[in-house]
């Protein structure tokens, strides 16, 4: 289905050793390694290109600002943006999150007794902003329970939907246990109250296309290096209309237009939003991720990881005490504990072995308290993991199950 051999020649840091052992990376949803291509565009940037961009008259200003507006063109295409002024350049999935929430407060948009709707399986980022914003306007938090299987209760959304929901805040896949949210069904629904949506594709964006305009959310956030990409580079995407009813959060750099010690007129879309200098090769290098995922295929990606977590639950299920948490339907992530064994010595073991995992609660302390544990380990799988790394997990659980009872 995949030559992972050959994929894994465009990732530099898979030939590592780690304590003497193939490293075997299976914490993709935390972050994920940078191809030769993404490097190389972020080198190239820096070597031939590097100047500040937007004012400046010289050739190289000239050339970084058009080799940073082609790729807001390339991300815009990729989200399937209806205008490429929708695609606002931030530092990831929370800072995101965190303009959003100050921009509604800004404007007034939340107010006290209004209802902001998020679910237990939400990511801090996608709590903390909402529970300060409350706290500023004197709004109030609802939270979508999850059954037994780690999918959303939908009975219990239809019932806390009502006309006093402004906003519903929902991530689309789940970072701790890979839960793939309906979050078409669920923004129709909430868009039908009047609320405004906004998506969290953190997780989404590395394994599943994304249609901004049949999705019918009004924001979405996600991060660059959950895709391939460098650090320090996210996206917001909203709809231009929505958008420009909504006053900036940061204020000088770019997102002016002119500036007395009178008064400020602010710039238009995306550049509103958009203050001081951006993160330029972090931009750069996002468009060229989507570029190289684009060419594998978004579709045959998310075929293969979730194939290689299906033969991980499989070589796993035989061990005595096993919980698998979320449900068979999911993006390419095995969540589990065993009993009796704390996930932090089974991820400091494995991690003797080579094999590289996430242990704690994955910045999902709530849902943790749902489900009455502290964390689980989890394998998060990607496009240059292999059958052989899934061996080579399966078989360093087993020993270390063995080693520790």
């Amino acid at each position: 289905m995949f030559d992972t051999d050959l994929i894994k020649t465009d990732f530099p840091i898979l030939d590592r050793k780690v304590n003497g052992c193939p490293l075997v990376y299976l914490d993709n949803a935390a972050t994920t390694q940078k191809p030769r291509q993404v490097m190389d565009a972020s080198r190239h940037y820096y070597e031939a290109l590097n100047s500040n961009i937007h004012r400046g008259t010289h050739s190289l200003a000239r050339s970084a600002t058009a080799t940073f507006e082609k790729a807001r063109i390339t991300i815009a295409s990729h989200l399937r943006a209806a205008a490429t002024e929708e695609v606002i350049f931030t530092s990831g999935t929370t800072d995101g999150i965190n303009l959003v929430a100050n921009v509604l407060a800004l404007s007034g948009t939340i107010q006290a007794g209004d209802e902001i709707l998020i679910s237990t399986l939400e990511h801090h980022s996608n709590i903390v902003p909402w529970q300060m914003l409350c706290q500023r306007t004197g709004a109030v938090l609802k939270v979508i329970p999850c059954l037994d299987d780690g999918t959303l209760d939908q009975a219990a959304f239809k019932t806390l939907l009502s006309p006093r929901t402004n906003l519903l805040a929902l991530t689309w896949v789940s970072n701790a246990f890979g839960t793939i949210i309906p979050v078409r069904e669920m923004t129709a629904a909430a868009k039908a109250v009047g609320a405004l949506v906004l998506i969290d594709a953190a997780q989404a964006a590395p394994h599943l296309p994304i249609d901004v305009q049949t999705l019918g959310a009004d924001f979405l956030v996600l991060s660059g290096h959950k895709v391939y990409a460098t650090t320090g580079i996210g996206v917001l995407w909203g709809k231009a209309s929505v958008l420009n009813g909504l006053p900036p959060w940061r204020g000088g750099g770019e997102m002016i237009k002119d500036v007395t010690f009178a008064r400020t007129t602010y710039n238009e879309l995306p550049f509103k939003f958009e203050a001081g200098t951006p993160n330029i090769e972090g931009a750069i290098a996002l468009a060229a991720a989507f570029d190289y995922i684009n060419e594998l295929g978004l579709a045959r990606i998310h075929e293969w990881e979730c194939h290689l977590a299906g033969l991980a639950v499989q070589g796993l299920k035989d061990i005595d005490g096993l919980r698998l948490y979320g449900p068979q339907d999911h993006s390419g992530i095995v969540s589990f504990g065993i009993e009796g064994l704390h996930h932090y010595d089974l991820g400091t073991l494995l991690d003797q072995m080579g094999v590289a995992v996430r242990t704690g609660h994955h910045c999902c302390q709530p849902l943790m308290a749902r489900f009455g544990i502290t964390g689980t380990t989890r394998a998060s799988f990607a496009l240059y993991n292999s059958e052989t790394d899934v061996e080579a997990f399966v078989a360093a659980v087993h020993k270390t199950v063995t080693m520790l009872r």
